[in-house]
């Protein structure tokens, strides 16, 4: 049978490991790690990578540095004062990334019920861990169902509106190629977990995301396709953000809804 991410039991592997990341990265990844105590101290409970680093698929000078750090206390301005000022410094120190990108959260949200199937099963599937206790040993075992599907990705037609906004608010190409790539990526993977009950496995690569999403919508595969390289090599050009946030988007949005439901609203703030 075709590895699609699950053991033999039909539980998610884990992706990534620290024994992955390339030569050109270990430099930065280790820097990460000594930064990252240093910068917290006792306020860090754990650290993570996640992203093409892990997986070691990351491209020199092309890809960014993905990090996830969960802290013991909820996230407050001093604290994302810190993670701002550690990922400025890392991306200029470093040539070998394009951006770094920190997800911050306090470790109660991570492990709360209401985050379960969505930031829970991201940091137990999709993170690897790089400082600290590891909080997967906390969360349960997952499976490409449609409840993870809907609590992973059934947001969309809540984020369109302000995607919209800030493709109004783009005025210089580097502003378009940021979007474009993360727009792309964004359509691209809610593209994948909207058929990923019905494959019945996880892959992370975009390229194959969108084959897999082909398999179902044939006639919207071309799209996907063009998103997938758009995410890998993104492009300043407004009018393929356009059609994400008139057609594709749209379409996907509503049939995602109509599939596995609308994402569980999360309290303000």
């Amino acid at each position: 049978m075709e590895h699609r991410g699950l053991d033999t039991y039909g539980y998610f592997e884990r992706e990534g490991s620290l024994g992955q990341v390339q030569t050109a990265f270990r430099p930065v990844v280790a820097a990460a790690r000594e930064r990252i105590g240093d910068a917290y101290g006792r306020r860090l409970h754990s650290a993570y990578l996640y992203g093409s680093v892990p997986r070691g698929t990351a491209r020199p000078g092309r890809s960014d540095l993905d990090l996830l750090i969960a802290l013991h206390h909820e996230p407050g301005g001093e604290d994302r004062d810190t993670t701002e000022a550690l990922a400025r410094g890392l991306d200029e120190e470093f040539p070998e990334i394009d951006g770094v990108g920190v997800l911050l959260y306090g470790k109660d949200r991570l492990l709360s019920e209401q985050e379960r199937y969505d930031l829970g099963w991201f940091l137990a599937v999709l993170c690897t861990p790089l400082l600290g206790a590891d909080l997967a040993e906390h969360l349960p075992r997952y499976r490409p169902d449609s409840l993870l599907a809907r609590e992973t990705n059934g947001d969309l037609a809540e984020l369109l509106p302000g995607v919209r906004e800030r493709i109004r608010a783009a005025a210089t190409p580097e502003d378009y190629r940021k979007l474009c790539r993360g727009v792309s990526r964004h359509l691209v993977r809610t593209g994948f977990t909207l058929v990923m009950p019905r494959w019945g496995g996880w892959t992370s690569d975009l390229t194959e995301s969108a084959e897999v999403f082909g398999q179902y919508y044939p006639e919207r595969a071309e799209q996907m396709r063009a998103a997938a390289a758009a995410a890998l090599d993104p492009v300043a050009d407004p009018a393929v953000l356009r059609a994400y946030v008139e057609d594709l988007g749209p379409w996907l949005a509503d049939e995602y809804t109509a599939r596995h439901g609308a994402k569980t609203p999360r309290p303000a703030g």
